[in-house]
């Protein structure tokens, strides 16, 4: 049977389309007869099919090689535009999780969005998504990788602005989309100095063309400079990560999506073009630099936030910048592990922290307490994830970050002690999370706080199984390393900044006796981490300063200069005109006059030289 499916594994973003247009003939006159849940169900139901098409499909991928598909999308004027699709384990796999989670995501919604009447719009826009990311897990060339890509910044836009009557939300919109830009920009200008270069713009031609490449230095430099600055904006890496925490305004059923694989299309991108990014050490470099700061700094910000969701933002980012330092040091495979076990771990801690954002109707941390007896499930799941998401076995990114520091160990020991700090930084910051919100007395925000009704509970419990057997999906897929070959020293270290990490959280927030807010050190240092170092406050000292100087120079340039000649051309011909027009009056005399004037006026401008010496 899976033979049977997997010809026609590329279509399934075809799904995902086909339930957006079918979601648009709900429209406002329809919704006033029958509601708008069906567009809703619609999405769910092509989502299904598409998961369930993607499934059936895997098991013929297995220890297959790659199957490449390819058309001619444009021929002209000697250039050779092809649709280039690649069919692998990898791939399909990777289609299986956008699909499942989107599903997750879609039931999930049925209850979050209960009283919402904007269920067309809201779906379309997950449709969207998943079309896109199937599409980009799919695509083989990176030109229309970036097509997709630009087609999805369009689409957070969109989903993060959904509640536009909100300014919050506005703004939130605006500041993705055009943060995205400016790391898209850069993107684009690579994509197109790449082709000329190597030939082709097919991943696998690229990797074969890098092997044996000879590029100028500098070129090489630039040129992978751009091709991070894409993914650099994408993934929500320093400076360009304030997006992702303003995009906390959208719904949470979006969030699951966003927090889980949205991020990670720029570090797919990335992974695809590690290759390339290996010809320039200063690529890699920069690579391993912005992922290393981004994660440690992030993990830092992430324990000194109030709101809900912004502290997992902020985690969200931290990971993806330990996608970066494995792409840096060449450990591709590593990476796609990680996005793997992150996914899941993320999009489940995002799912039971938003069923009590809903029920209890605040993002505040300091607002909630004592709900561990009131909502078990929905703490036995942030339990999971939590566990998922960190170095502790045997859960999903243990194996992961042990892969990883297995790698970096012997030549790279410091990359080690940045896994070290961001893994115990994020322990600390997840047990933080649960003991603020489950632990401790009950306040009056939390005093009736029932489980959620079964439409988002249903999927979150689902979810939680399936991130409990990552471990066994890894051991099926044989990434998981035998015991023998385990780096115990690795392994050690990483479990011991687990056990700091949350025994830290555990001392301080799983205990009645110690002060709530805790203050570690003055006021001024939780502000410098509260308010993410101040990046947005440099931001407007810097580049919104010189960008709004630059403005008001052209601004004034145009005013009083472009349109100050134009206005003295009009001025003067109007001012000629109605001169001018005294002197037609039919008469011969007048013209005669007139033209006996212009001669002497002509005459003197001509003689005056000669006037002047005389």
């Amino acid at each position: 049977m899976a033979d049977l499916f997997l010809p026609s594994v590329w279509l399934v973003p075809c799904y995902s389309l086909i339930g957006m247009i079918v979601a648009a003939a709900w429209s406002p006159g329809l919704i006033r007869r029958i509601g708008p849940r069906p567009a809703g169900y619609a999405n769910a139901i092509m989502t299904f099919l598409a998961f369930t098409h993607s499934w059936l499909a895997l098991p013929a991928t297995w220890n297959q090689p790659a199957r490449e598909v390819s058309w001619t999308w444009l021929n002209a004027a000697g250039l050779e535009l092809t649709v280039d699709l690649q069919i692998s384990s990898v791939t399909v796999g990777a289609m299986i999780v956008v699909t499942g989670l989107n599903l997750v995501a879609q039931i999930y919604a049925v209850g979050y969005m209960e009283m919402d009447w904007g269920w067309a719009r809201f779906y379309s826009m997950l449709a969207w998504f998943e079309a896109g990311i199937c599409a980009l897990v799919l695509c083989n060339s990176l030109f229309f990788s970036y097509v997709v890509l630009e087609i999805l910044t369009l689409g957070t836009y969109l989903l993060v602005g959904l509640w536009f009557n909100q300014s919050l939300v506005v703004t939130g919109a605006r500041d993705a989309f055009l943060t995205k830009r400016v790391g898209d920009l850069m993107l684009l200008m690579a994509v197109v100095a790449l082709l000329p270069l190597a030939g082709t713009w097919n991943f696998s031609e690229l990797a074969q063309w890098a092997k044996t490449a000879e590029l100028d230095p500098t070129v090489a430099s630039l040129l992978t400079l751009g091709l991070i600055a894409g993914p650099l904006g994408k993934c929500a890496q320093f400076p360009l990560h304030l997006w992702l925490d303003e995009a906390m305004e959208g719904p949470v059923p979006s969030t699951i999506l966003r927090n889980s694989v949205v991020v990670a299309t720029g570090a797919w991108i990335l992974i695809k073009l590690e290759p390339v990014i290996a010809l320039s050490p200063v690529g890699t470099s920069v690579a391993i630099a912005m992922g290393a700061a981004t994660a440690v700094g992030t993990s830092a910000i992430a324990i000194a936030q109030i709101d809900i969701k912004r502290a997992l933002s902020y985690s969200v980012s931290a990971y993806m910048g330990l996608v970066f330092i494995a792409v840096g040091t060449g450990q591709t495979q590593t990476a796609l592990t990680l996005l793997l076990t992150y996914a899941l771990a993320m999009a489940l801690l995002v799912m039971s922290t938003g069923t009590i954002a809903w029920n209890n109707v605040t993002q505040d941390l300091t607002k909630y307490g004592g709900l561990w007896s009131r909502r078990p499930i929905s703490g036995l799941a942030y339990l999971v994830g939590a566990a998922g998401l960190i170095a502790l076995p045997p859960f999903g990114c243990f194996w992961a970050l042990l892969e990883m520091a297995d790698t970096l160990w012997e030549t790279q020991p410091a990359l080690v002690g940045v896994l070290v700090v961001v893994n115990g930084l994020t322990t600390f910051s997840v047990v933080r999370e649960f003991g603020l919100i489950f632990a401790g007395p009950v306040k009056p925000m939390t005093v009736r706080s029932p489980e959620a009704h079964w439409p988002m509970m249903l999927p979150t419990v689902v979810l939680m199984g399936f991130t409990l057997h990552v471990p066994l999906m890894l051991l099926r897929w044989n990434l998981l390393p035998a015991w023998a070959e385990v780096n115990l020293g690795a392994a050690t270290v990483l479990v011991g900044s687990t056990a700091i990490g949350g025994g830290l959280g555990a001392m301080i927030y799983l205990n009645d006796n110690w002060p709530k807010p805790v203050r570690f050190g003055s006021q001024s240092v939780q502000d410098f981490f509260a308010y993410d170092f101040y990046t947005a406050k440099l931001y407007k000292l810097t580049i919104v300063f010189v960008v709004g100087l630059v403005s008001q120079i052209i601004s004034w340039i145009d005013r009083y200069i472009v349109d100050g000649v134009v206005n003295l051309i009009g001025l003067v011909t109007v001012f000629s005109g109605q001169s001018l027009k005294y002197n037609v009056t039919g008469q011969t005399q007048f013209y005669a006059l007139t033209i006996l004037i212009g001669v002497a006026i002509l005459g003197i401008w001509l003689s005056w030289p000669l006037l002047a010496s005389l």
